[in-house]
């Protein structure tokens, strides 16, 4: 009677399917809202936002925050996510060129958008990962992946001719694209202009 009284009692107590679906559902939504928020709050120009500012963007408790993420660093893992998938989606888009010189111009256009829609986060990035294993190694990944690219597109003689790959990489590189921007303060159409004249050049 006693064993059968308390089945009966922890049953009542255990919360009906309906009641965890809507707790996971509330969950998922406070992640997708925090994330959104740090992602809108670095686009903005904040580039350190604290848990404070993500939660009132996010409409959430500071609590929720931390519950989620167990620090700042892991919002960033997020952050870099939407890195990632932008230079993935140029990475993957065929070259209408077929001409090696002709698909450096085209690489210049295309990391010209994908660098202005990744600023913000790169630059975000850049001053944590220093202090962050991950930031550090996500740079680094980054790197790599673009330089990847321009090997995959560049012929033998270029590739063999470590001088003007090197010079080409560099050019083609966010930190290059960022000072024209930032530090030399060209628009974007100038600063595509000053790039696509510069690897012809360096190509020769």
């Amino acid at each position: 009677m006693a064993r059968a009284a308390r089945a009966t009692e922890l049953k009542d107590e255990a919360p009906a399917p309906q009641e965890q679906d809507g707790r996971r559902l509330r969950s998922i939504d406070s992640r997708a809202r925090i994330v959104k928020a740090m992602l809108q709050l670095i686009a903005e120009g904040d580039m350190v936002p604290g848990a404070e500012a993500v939660a009132a963007r996010a409409e959430v408790g500071l609590r929720t925050v931390f519950r989620h993420f167990k620090d700042m660093e892991s919002l960033y893992r997020e952050m870099s996510d939407v890195m990632e998938a932008e230079v993935g989606a140029f990475s993957k888009t065929p070259f209408k060129s077929t001409d090696w010189r002709d698909k450096l111009v085209e690489l210049v256009d295309r990391r010209a958008y994908a660098f202005e829609r990744i600023a913000p986060f790169k630059r975000a990035s850049d001053i944590h990962r220093y202090k962050s294993e991950f930031l550090d190694a996500d740079n680094s990944k980054l790197v790599v992946a673009l330089r990847r690219i321009l090997q995959r597109e560049m012929p033998p003689e270029i590739l063999a001719d470590t001088t003007t790959f090197e010079a080409l990489d560099l050019l083609l590189s966010f930190e290059t694209w960022s000072r024209l921007r930032r530090e030399q303060g060209l628009s974007v159409k100038r600063a595509r202009e000053v790039l696509s004249n510069a690897v012809r050049k360096v190509a020769g």
